[in-house]
Formats: structure tokens, sequence, C-alpha cells
């Protein structure tokens, strides 16, 4: 027996490829929902799961080694979002709406952060685009919901506080005294 077929019968090895079938079998299941893969596919005789995977990879290396990798990890936060946000406005149900108005507001929110704050990362962190690229997709992806979990977890709680600093510092006062203002601007130096 040669060294490949005793790992081949090893259980962990059967265990690792029944998990792998396991996702890729729940991979092909997800992808079937685009009738646009299923014809690739047809045309091909590549199957969906090759072709997307294929294609991630590709996008992958591509970034590792590429000075586009800016514009192209851009164009991977905008291009399908954008299509998809446009069915989602067409489509009758909300689900999608919100889905896709809440990826908006987290990408536009890390965006503008990384325009403040782009050369420092790209400096101690040289594979950003790539990283920023897997970022994205798991804000796109409905399977992984996190666009909804990075608003909750991070962008609500700094725009509720924001919300509430506005509406007070809106709101007129009417017990107001030369003491209350004192204390209100000694306390807003303070700060």
């Amino acid at each position: 027996m040669s060294a490949a077929d005793q790992v081949k019968q090893h259980p962990a090895f059967q265990q690792a490829s029944a998990k792998a079938n396991y996702y890729v079998s729940q991979f092909d299941k997800e992808l079937t929902k685009y009738p646009a893969l299923a014809q690739l596919e047809q045309r091909t005789q590549v199957p969906k799961t090759w072709l997307v995977g294929g294609s991630v990879a590709l996008l992958f290396i591509f970034h590792l080694f590429n000075s586009l990798a800016a514009p192209v990890s851009n164009f991977v936060g905008w291009g399908l979002p954008a299509y998809l946000s446009f069915r989602a406005l067409e489509s009758p149900g909300h689900a999608d709406d919100i889905q896709w108005l809440t990826y908006w507001v987290v990408f536009g929110a890390f965006n503008f952060t990384e325009s403040v704050a782009l050369r420092p990362v790209l400096y101690y962190f040289p594979w950003y685009f790539a990283a920023k690229t897997l970022f994205v997709l798991w804000l796109q992806l409905p399977i992984t919901r996190g666009a909804e979990k990075a608003y909750h977890a991070v962008l609500k709680p700094v725009l509720v506080n924001a919300n509430q600093r506005v509406v007070s510092a809106t709101q007129p006062d009417t017990n107001v005294t030369a003491e209350n203002l004192r204390d209100r601007v000694a306390t807003a130096n303070a700060e």
C-alpha cells in the first residue's frame, strides 16, 4: 500500500474529506439560487462551485501581487452591491432593502475611516487590500449578515451617542442663568 493510500485510509483524512464535501454541497446549494451561474456551468461544463471558488482565489492572488488592488477592492465593494441594491429597490419586499441600506451605511463609514487612516495602515499591513476585499465580501454576503453585525456592534452606538448630543444641544434650555452657563462652558472645555 502506497503512502498516499495510507493517508486516504486514515480516519482524520476521511473525516476532513466528509466535512469538506458537506461544505461544498452547501455552497453548491447556495449558488443554485443564481440562474446566471447555472447557465455558466452548463456552457463551460465546470461546476459552479469551482467557478466561484476559482474566481475568488484568483482575485485574492491578484490582490497580493498587483498595484491595482485598491481599485479592484473598491469595485468589489461597489459593483455587485450596486446591482443587488437596484434589484432590492425594484422588489416588493423590504427585507433586502434593509440589508443593502445597512451595507451602504457601513461601507460608507468604512471608506471614510479608510480615507483618513490609509497611509499608516498600508505601512504596517502590506496586504491590506486583500483583507479589505475579504471584509467587504463578509459585509455583503447574506449568509454572514456582516453589515448588520458591524452596524449593531460598532456604528449604531456611535451614531446614537452623536444623535443624543445633537438633540441635547439643539433643545432650548429655559433655566439658563449666568452660573449654569459658566458651568456648561467649563464642562465643554474640559471635554
